[in-house]
């Protein structure tokens, strides 16, 4: 499979950090992001500045934020609600 092929199919492709981010505090808000993703930069005095930080110095966090991010699309798409992301 060409790299093409695969960054195609990937629903992160051309997204940054801090869209996703952005998209998720705006679908769910600080309270419920810190609940299911407990981290202290979404809890304690949270902001998309110390968060990003924060996200790209821990892989792993990232990885749940990418993949909580991967979920509230399937459930928008299946809610038939158009993308928070697009402008």
């Amino acid at each position: 499979m060409s790299n093409d092929l695969k960054q195609r199919n990937n629903p992160l492709h051309g997204l940054t950090l801090e869209a996703i981010l952005t998209a998720l505090v705006a679908h769910f808000g600080w309270a419920e992001l810190a609940e299911r993703i407990p981290l202290r930069c979404f809890s304690i005095d949270p902001s998309i500045k110390s968060s990003l930080k924060f996200l790209r110095k821990t892989p792993w966090a990232r990885e749940k934020v990418e993949g909580l991010y991967g979920f509230m699309q399937r459930e928008i798409h299946r809610a038939g609600k158009s993308d928070p992301t697009a402008d």
